[in-house]
């Protein structure tokens, strides 16, 4: 015997039926929706079950030219700025990152000073706090010079500055030298995500570029050791050289903090004369 529904159950199971799937589409939307505004630099392919697009892997020759020309990359500047991004400015008649504090002179047996001093031309504590750490590195060390009777002090601080996925990179070097101490060159680094408002580690940044995390470690890793080895054999020649503690927790890809994003390659560095005097650091570049 063939049992029919009556009309109007069908009607309401139909509706049912429909809004059901509405709202399954909604869910799915929000997840999407949510993914896209964290992850969207990442291949969307991902989302549908492809492989990420590998990263391309430099030779070895590309990565000794770009360590070579490291020091050249410091131009003062930002590149890569969109309309987008501009409109984060605070100050709109300024660039995303500006030079806040510029000082160019020489006085004789005293100092050699050539420093420019970037600020962060965007409003949010997070920036405030690297703007404000940014003076107190940089800017107070260059009053401080010019204020007091220093012998021989020779004082740069230079930048570069880069937007790429909509994270902007901020790099600052300064290089100090005072009368018989020795050479001391500090590198900080600030990477801020301007689509999340919100700073970006290096995790998240190789999860973006589809660089394996554990590749990246065991390559840091290996360029650790070999730079020690070289101080070790230097050493032996009776050269006083910075000591690498290649055990430490300071080179887990979680606590490598000082990076640079450019448009074409990812600068990990070690500035060691960041906590004590010296010159010495070391540079992976992805």
């Amino acid at each position: 015997m063939n049992v029919t529904l009556p009309e109007k159950k069908v009607i309401k199971k139909k509706v049912l039926i429909v809004y059901v799937s509405i709202i399954i589409f909604c869910i799915i939307s929000i997840i999407v929706a949510s993914y896209v505004q964290f992850y969207a630099r990442i291949d969307l392919g991902v989302l549908v079950g492809k492989e990420p697009k590998e990263y391309d892997k430099k030779t070895e020759e590309e990565v000794q030219e770009l360590v070579l020309n490291f020091d050249k990359i410091f131009d003062n500047s930002i590149k890569n700025v969109s309309e987008y991004n501009n409109e984060k400015r605070k100050d709109k008649e300024k660039n995303l990152i500006y030079t806040s504090f510029e000082k160019n002179e020489n006085k004789i047996n005293s100092y050699d000073m050539d420093v420019n001093i970037p600020q962060i031309n965007i409003e949010n504590k997070i920036i405030e706090n690297y703007n404000r750490e940014i003076i107190d590195i940089f800017k107070s060390k260059a009053e401080s010079i010019l204020k007091s009777d220093s012998k021989n002090s020779i004082y740069t601080v230079e930048y570069v500055a880069n937007v790429e996925y909509d994270i902007l990179s901020l790099m600052i070097k300064s290089n100090l030298k005072e009368g018989n101490s020795a050479q001391r060159i500090i590198i900080q680094t600030y990477n801020y995500d301007l689509r999340n408002n919100k700073e970006i580690s290096l995790k998240e940044v190789l999860k973006i570029k589809n660089i394996n995390s554990e590749e990246t470690q065991k390559q840091i890793k290996n360029e650790v050791e070999i730079q020690q080895k070289k101080v070790e054999d230097l050493q032996k020649l009776g050269y006083n050289i910075y000591n690498r503690d290649i055990n430490s927790d300071m080179y887990n890809i979680e606590n490598s903090n000082q990076f640079y994003l450019s448009d074409n390659a990812i600068y990990i560095v070690y500035p060691y004369g960041n906590n004590t005097f010296t010159s010495e650091m070391d540079i992976i570049i992805l």
